[in-house]
């Protein structure tokens, strides 16, 4: 829900207005405007300031704000609105209808389906499909036969749909696309509460914004200003920037110019600063480079072969749920896999290949492979450089991924790992371990380290290198291991 309310400004005690000379010198001109349009009865809102005088929503705001901090204008009253906008889910529900009515006009036409079958034949997500026959059944309108298929009973279409569907209607003929509250009946506002944004629901018709109406009034003391003004030839229209335009057409010449207000301090400057985390990051690569690394790097957008099964992740690994990565929507699918990598990591999918291991004995989906997600680990880095990598070689990569997290002030849905793989012929688990512990020290510093055993599907033996931190206590630094 976005809420948009006015500030509410301080008033200060009141001031004697007895150095108008000054006063009126310093007014902005979107205050002199409204000093000199209107009079004492006048009621003002943010709307009439925008239709009358042309100001902006946030001009007409400071306008109000720096004329009451001035005793200049009153608040006279606040009114609350709510309204109802349609979403860009909404416009589509406009196009192509609500998934109910699409699966009860599906199931009249073509008789009892299993769910997913109406998910694929429909073109939507399981979860949807389910979500609306779930509110269906309770309904009555469809049931769940012998043989687990949905089934249609007979029974009349909901009002609901048809109350839901009006509404948009309704609001795809506006310009702003919103309905306001009090244009709608009890039923239309009751459908309204299942139709608008709910935590946990990603997509709805309607989302809801609350505003309120500030209306005010000029104050008694505004009189003499706006006389003074007058007198002084003040229209507010005076020139506050010369441009370069101005002075090519010679346009300064006809207009008068705003004084300066030498008492006013000047604005702080702010310089700009690295980022201390992005510093972070350009220290690990020096130390990593420094040590005889070689940096290597990827798009962030990864097909689910090379994030997950070329890393021998089963398709159906818990981590590859839709909760834990980012799926794309248009494109949804990579148009090919290379060949032979296609081949060959399917066939050790299904039973091992020809590597002696049983595979992880399912069938490998070749649709599923092709589809397009957001990196979600940096170790998709390094099954694109085995390929192409020098032997003996050492290279390292700082990749951003994304998984999915509730953001607040300290999670994010994306972050940075570092990655690294080191080739050659005759390393081994020892040289490993002496890697490990030289990136504990070189690179975090630590005094205290120790290696933990690990599970990744891709290594084989997996190890965890802790370090001791002198107040967090021990901790993990990083996952390693041998590639299969």
């Amino acid at each position: 829900m976005r809420v948009f309310r006015p500030a509410r400004f301080h008033k200060v005690g009141r001031k004697k207005l007895t150095d108008l000379k000054s006063l009126i010198k310093n007014l902005h001109p979107l205050e002199t405007k409204v000093l000199l349009k209107y009079g004492l009865n006048d009621e003002l809102t943010s709307e009439r300031l925008q239709s009358e005088l042309g100001y902006k929503e946030g001009h007409a705001n400071q306008a109000f704000s720096w004329l009451g901090g001035k005793n200049l204008l009153a608040e006279t009253s606040r009114k609350p609105h709510t309204y109802f906008e349609l979403t860009d889910f909404g416009r589509t529900v406009a196009e192509n209808g609500f998934a109910e009515e699409r699966i009860i006009s599906y199931l009249k036409d073509n008789g009892p389906h299993l769910l997913p079958e109406i998910a694929s034949a429909l073109g939507l997500e399981n979860k949807d499909i389910g979500s609306a026959f779930g509110s269906l059944s309770k309904e009555g309108v469809l049931k769940m036969n012998a043989e687990k298929k949905a089934e249609y009973t007979g029974a009349a279409v909901p009002a609901r749909l048809t109350v839901a569907k009006e509404l948009i209607a309704k609001a795809s003929k506006k310009d702003n696309s919103q309905l306001e509250s009090t244009e709608l009946s009890k039923e239309e506002l009751d459908v309204m509460a299942g139709l608008t944004k709910k935590r946990g629901v990603s997509e709805t018709p309607f989302r809801t914004l609350e505003r309120e109406t500030v209306t005010y009034k000029l104050t008694g003391e505004f009189e003499s200003v706006a006389k003074a003004l007058k007198e002084a030839g003040i229209t507010g229209n005076e020139i506050g920037e010369l441009s370069p335009s101005m002075l090519a057409s010679g346009d300064w010449r006809k207009g008068t110019f705003r004084g300066y207000n030498i008492q006013i301090p000047p604005a702080r400057i702010i310089p700009g600063r690295t980022n201390p985390y992005v510093q972070f990051l350009e220290s690990v690569k020096d130390q990593l480079c420094s040590l005889g690394f070689e940096e290597f790097d990827g798009p962030l957008v990864e097909t689910e072969f090379w994030n997950g099964d070329a890393l021998f992740m089963p398709q159906f690994h818990a981590a590859r749920d839709i909760h834990d990565v980012y799926r794309l929507k248009n494109p949804t699918h990579a148009k090919s896999i290379e060949e032979p990598y296609l081949t060959n990591v399917a066939n050790v999918h299904r039973n091992g290949g020809n590597t002696g291991s049983r595979g992880w004995n399912y069938e490998f989906d070749n649709e599923f492979t092709r589809r397009l997600i957001m990196r979600s680990q940096g170790t998709v880095l390094s099954a694109h450089q085995l390929h192409k990598a020098k032997i003996p070689g050492k290279y390292f990569g700082i990749a951003r991924c994304f998984r999915y997290d509730k953001v607040d002030a300290t999670h994010l849905s994306d972050f940075y790992q570092t990655e690294g793989i080191v080739l050659g012929k005759d390393v081994n688990l020892r040289t490993l371990l002496g890697f490990l512990r030289m990136f504990a020290v070189e690179i975090a510093g630590a005094t205290e380290v120790k290696y933990v055993p690990g599970y990744f599907p891709f290594t084989e033996p997996s190890i965890e290198v802790h370090i001791k931190h002198p107040k967090l206590g021990w901790f993990e630094l990083g996952g390693s291991g041998i590639f299969r």
